[in-house]
Parts: C-alpha cells; structure tokens; sequence
C-alpha cells in the first residue's frame, strides 16, 4: 500500500510532503495502522492530510485486502446504492 503511493503519488512531492512522509512512517505500527485505516485522526495537520491522501490513493485504485468494504451494519443509503459518493485529496477529486 504505501510503497505503490510513494511510487505514484509522491513521485513529485515537495520537500515538505516528502518530510511528513518520513515523519509519518517514523511513527510506531499500531499508531500508524490506525491512522492509515481511519481509526484515528493525527493532530498534526500535515500528518492527517497525508494519512487522509493515503487512504483516498488506495480506495482509488481498488482498495487492498486491508481496505476492503465491510458488511454495514445499517441498509446502504441511496448514495452508497448508486455509487454518488465523492472522494476530495489534495490529489484531486474522484467518484467512488
């Protein structure tokens, strides 16, 4: 998962990004996991918006084994039924 975002979506990142990755990935697994499954929120700003971008690359390119949909507990909502949901990144917007 994170190899194939840097690969792609950080091919032409800033400095900054390019730090906050390594600040994120410096983190200890279980705080990690839970900020790349959406568990947790980091308070940082420029970690949340790369945990938030992680996220939003995988579920654009089909998800993983770790991101896959889950059963709901409640019946689909008429937007999850006909797919109208949109994801917004600072890597722009994509329809899911």
């Amino acid at each position: 998962m994170l190899e194939c975002f840097v690969r792609d979506a950080l091919a032409h990142a800033s400095p900054q990004e390019r730090g906050a990755l390594e600040e994120l990935l410096a983190l200890p697994d279980p705080l990690l996991a839970g900020y790349l499954l959406g568990e947790n929120t980091p308070p940082e700003p420029q970690l949340a918006r790369l945990a938030g971008a992680i996220r939003t690359y995988v579920a654009m390119q089909g998800g993983s084994a770790l991101f896959s949909p889950q059963q709901p507990a409640l019946p689909p909502t008429h937007a999850e039924l006909s797919r109208e949901l949109t994801v917004y990144s600072t890597h722009g917007a994509a329809a899911l």
